[in-house]
């Protein structure tokens, strides 16, 4: 067959048409993620660096702004009683809140994911309670709450047992705050429960031809194949427990007696009620290299832990040893 023959220069014209076509086809990726990207320049990442930039510097509101290095740091340490309250209180309150929140969703998840009729209508009610505001929680919490005309301390009378004032008693107002705090696990709990569905049925029968209960399926079968969503759920339970803020703002105050002063509220009081950027910029940086070495510590330990499917875990193997006459059987 005759060959079709291209003059050269328009040979090159037809590859720059071409070149150009590619290069437009491209960059049509990058428009669509675009406003992504401008969000998160905006109101992610400027914020984030902004707020390490002013950590250096006395900054209040209204007023002169005065460089003062490591001043703020310093003072956290050395001079801030406040700071260590309320860093003890948070570290005691993710103590209680972060395994209790792992179990009550990994409970409610098991119970959904039984084949029973109405799932649906209980997987609904159940996550429900984490779309509410944290404004409607709070009134709702602070009705149940409440020492005078609260419904747990009815129930509680039913059975002649005399309830605290749960806000504003310093031995349960904690205790309490994590108890209203599982109420908007709903997303965790269907995490766990994707999780469930996840874990194939041959397992299951394959214990159980073995004669493992439903105890030994659980610790032998379950645990091990939901254990990368445990590590995620447990990853997020200690940076939400850190950020505990709206319940014992709107509950509590912080009271009774520093009781429920969390360090999210030493940071919000800082900044709004005192007026000290710069300072409360440094305490929310502390609270970042925390949250940061917690969670490197929980991935350093999920090597021991956490199973992935398809993963097989060797132990050391031993190296063949030489035949006689030197050579490898």
């Amino acid at each position: 067959m005759a060959q079709t023959y291209l003059h050269p220069a328009r040979e090159q014209s037809a590859a720059l048409k071409a070149l150009k076509k590619r290069r437009r086809g491209g960059a049509a990726p990058y428009l669509f993620i675009f406003p992504w990207i401008f969000g998160f320049l905006v109101f992610t990442l400027g914020p984030l660096l902004f707020s390490l930039v002013i950590s250096f510097f006395d900054w209040p509101i209204v007023g002169k702004v005065t460089f003062i290095g490591l001043g703020n740091y310093v003072e956290m340490f050395t001079d801030d009683p406040l700071f260590w309250k309320s860093l003890m209180v948070t570290l005691k309150f993710a103590v209680l809140f972060v395994p209790l929140n792992i179990i009550v969703a990994l409970g409610l998840a098991m119970l959904l994911n039984q084949k029973v009729r109405g799932s649906a209508i209980f997987r609904t009610a159940f996550y429900l309670p984490s779309v509410i505001s944290g404004v409607a929680l709070a009134m709702i919490w602070s009705w149940v709450y409440s020492g005078d005309y609260g419904i747990l301390n009815y129930f509680l009378s039913i059975f002649g047992i005399q309830g605290p004032d749960w806000l504003n008693d310093t031995k349960w107002s904690l205790v309490a705050m994590v108890v209203a705090s599982l109420w908007g696990q709903g997303s965790m709990m269907l995490i766990f429960l994707a999780g469930l569905k996840g874990i194939p049925k041959d397992l299951y029968e394959s214990a159980s031809i073995d004669g493992a209960g439903k105890l030994r399926q659980f610790v032998s079968v379950t645990v091990p194949m939901i254990t990368p969503t445990i590590l995620f759920n447990l990853i997020t339970s200690i940076i939400a427990a850190f950020q505990q803020l709206t319940l014992a703002l709107l509950l509590t105050g912080g009271g009774p007696m520093k009781a429920t002063y969390f360090y999210a509220m030493y940071m919000y009081e800082n900044a709004f009620k005192y007026f000290k950027m710069g300072y409360s910029a440094a305490n929310a940086w502390f609270m970042f290299l925390i949250v940061l070495t917690l969670t490197f510590l929980v991935f350093k330990s999920s090597e021991a832990w956490v199973f992935y499917e398809g993963e097989m875990k060797r132990g050391p193997q031993k190296k063949p040893k030489p035949a006689k006459g030197g050579r490898v059987g």
